[in-house]
């Protein structure tokens, strides 16, 4: 995009009526509303998911995130009986008595204490090391088994806050092709296709490809720097197969479209293939190999990004003052991306996790 990276907080606010925030998902999934924006002059069409086979064309390449979310919130006791809710985030290494976690805790425990969770009991201990802002702590799990495995007995699927309705079925925060586990949070955009939805898009020649990009909830977290330019994200484990990423690759010479299903899905993508611009100057290391490309991202993407590998995005409405609606301005355009959010306010399209869809082709 041409638009320079001048944007402030101030700039990702839009108004939204409470009622617009989804609090059940659709069903059938593809029965989700999708908004079409088209880059190139602005114009905006009101269709279903269940159409985007209609939308694409032959030889494009659709690209989603087939992390899956893990039961990743727990209780535990302090001592003194004192209740503390634990949100795992990632692992950090494996410690010298157990592995370490980095957490959200929402209570007040000290250095060193150990927890006990409420479910397993002594089972499960928990020594909390030390804080490293906004509520995030290291700890040392110090149970017999894997902390995915404990949390499998002793774990629920943590939806968002503003989320208040009991989801009936935890596999509706699920994509249905997620296998790679490890993520807090859903790809939410990938919650809208069904296999059936799968195939007409494979007879259609559009190719599907699959990246992992495993989600924690510094990507969701509302921006605290007031210029875009001096905010961070934290880092997010990505592992991509170096087969599906020289089909990528191949496609991108062809000059066929790349569509990124979902913000998680792009930002792989273009950290990838900034990467391997970079492997063009000395001492740089070449992805490739037969080897899978794993690593973590902390890339930001805000107006004024250089996209070198993404040519349409599929992608939820999001909160304000995230770096997710900056990505989205960074693709579309802030004009263009505020009349896309404007239309969908006043058409009621429904908001966030659960909601309805737009694809910027």
């Amino acid at each position: 995009m041409s638009e320079e990276p001048r944007l402030t907080l101030a700039d990702l606010e839009y108004e939204l009526p409470d009622k617009l925030v989804a609090q059940t998902p659709a069903e059938p999934r593809d029965a989700s509303r999708l908004l079409v924006l088209h880059r190139e002059d602005g114009a905006l069409e009101d269709r279903v998911f269940s159409d985007l086979p209609d939308l694409l064309r032959d030889g494009d390449v659709l690209v989603r995130n087939d992390t899956r979310v893990f039961p990743a919130r727990s209780f535990f006791r302090r001592a003194t009986g004192g209740r503390i809710e634990v949100l795992f985030l990632c692992a950090v290494q494996a410690g010298a008595t157990g592995e370490r976690w980095e957490v959200l805790l929402r209570g007040r425990p000290r250095s060193g204490e150990i927890l006990e969770n409420e479910v397993l009991g002594s089972a499960w201990p928990l020594r909390c090391d030390e804080p490293v802002g906004d509520g995030r702590w290291l700890v040392d799990s110090l149970g017999a088994a894997p902390v995915l495995e404990l949390l499998e007995g002793a774990g629920v699927t943590p939806l968002p806050p503003y989320i208040t309705t009991p989801l009936e079925d935890p596999e509706r925060y699920q994509t249905t092709y997620a296998c790679a586990l490890g993520s807090a949070a859903a790809p939410t955009a990938g919650l809208h296709f069904t296999p059936a939805l799968d195939a007409r898009l494979a007879a259609a020649g559009v190719q599907l490809e699959t990246v992992t990009l495993h989600v924690g909830l510094g990507t969701f977290k509302p921006l605290q720097a007031e210029s875009l330019g001096a905010a961070t994200l934290h880092a997010e484990a990505y592992e991509v197969a170096a087969d599906a990423w020289q089909r990528l690759v191949e496609a991108r010479r062809d000059a066929r479209r790349i569509i990124a299903v979902g913000t998680t899905s792009m930002r792989v993508l273009e950290h990838l293939a900034l990467l391997e611009d970079q492997a063009c100057r000395p001492g740089a290391p070449a992805a490739g190999g037969g080897i899978p490309l794993r690593g973590e991202t902390r890339l930001f993407i805000r107006p004024g990004f250089e996209f070198r590998m993404v040519g349409g995005l599929v992608t939820n409405f999001h909160l304000p003052r995230t770096s997710l609606l900056a990505l989205v301005m960074a693709f579309c355009g802030a004009e263009q991306t505020r009349a896309v959010y404007r239309h969908a306010v006043e058409r009621r399209y429904r908001f966030y996790s659960f909601g309805d869809a737009m694809v910027a082709l």
